[in-house]
């Protein structure tokens, strides 16, 4: 048969482009949207239209791409400021916007040093500002303000899932628990607790956050200064 007789071969689809940034991107996309849980090397493929074994020319397994989601997200925590003060209380504010715009990050934060090339530009930044501290005191500083800072993180983004299962509130939470706490606080067993429920201002996260972080810039300043 002629070459003008002979159908021509179907055409073959084209394999979709793909990269480290897509694949992190994809992933990133699948746990704001549904949690850690929601990320499998087969869902992130399916995301973005793929064989799952391609993925495998680009990354070893999930603990790798975790790793990569996680540095991606530091690049989103760039601390600022005039001084040694202003840079740390920077690093635990973007810290924190960054971990409640990513949920899934406070689940993935401490632990062993992040070492991707985000992470260490974010500490390259922070050791940079610290240059007047004593070479001993600029790791315990860091670690200090990031400690608070994981710690808050995970009550507060605790709390939102909590709400978020019970579909009740902080407020409608403690209305409900207000009559066992008065009922309980009239044996007089807690006076002090009860006096500080009772008297103390009720400060929203936002306050809460800003004043315990100035009690710790506080002391890191006490600390240099002696």
């Amino acid at each position: 048969m002629l070459v003008w007789e002979r159908p021509e071969p179907p055409n073959r689809p084209v394999p979709a482009a793909l990269s480290r940034e897509r694949i992190v991107r994809a992933a990133i996309q699948l746990a704001d949207a549904d949690g850690l849980e929601a990320v499998s090397l087969r869902k992130v493929a399916t995301a973005l239209d793929v064989g799952p074994m391609r993925l495998y020319s680009y990354i070893a397994g999930k603990e790798e791409l975790l790793d990569l989601m996680v540095d991606a997200a530091y690049a989103e925590i760039r601390p600022v400021g005039d001084d040694w003060r202003e840079v740390l209380r920077s690093l635990a504010e973007t810290t924190r916007q960054t971990a409640h715009q990513h949920e899934w990050l406070a689940d993935l934060l401490g632990g062993r040093p992040q070492l991707g090339p985000h992470a260490l530009a974010r500490g390259e930044a922070i050791v940079a500002a610290l240059d007047g501290f004593g070479l001993d005191d600029i790791m315990p500083a860091v670690g200090a303000v990031d400690a608070y800072v994981i710690g808050a993180v995970r009550r507060e983004i605790a709390g939102r899932r909590a709400e978020r299962a019970t579909g009740m509130d902080e407020k409608r939470w403690q209305a409900s628990l207000g009559p066992y706490l008065e009922r309980t606080f009239a044996t007089g067993r807690f006076p002090a607790l009860a006096t500080v429920v009772r008297d103390a201002a009720h400060l929203d996260a936002d306050d809460t956050f800003r004043i315990g972080l100035d009690f710790l810039l506080d002391g890191i300043e006490a600390h240099i200064s002696t």
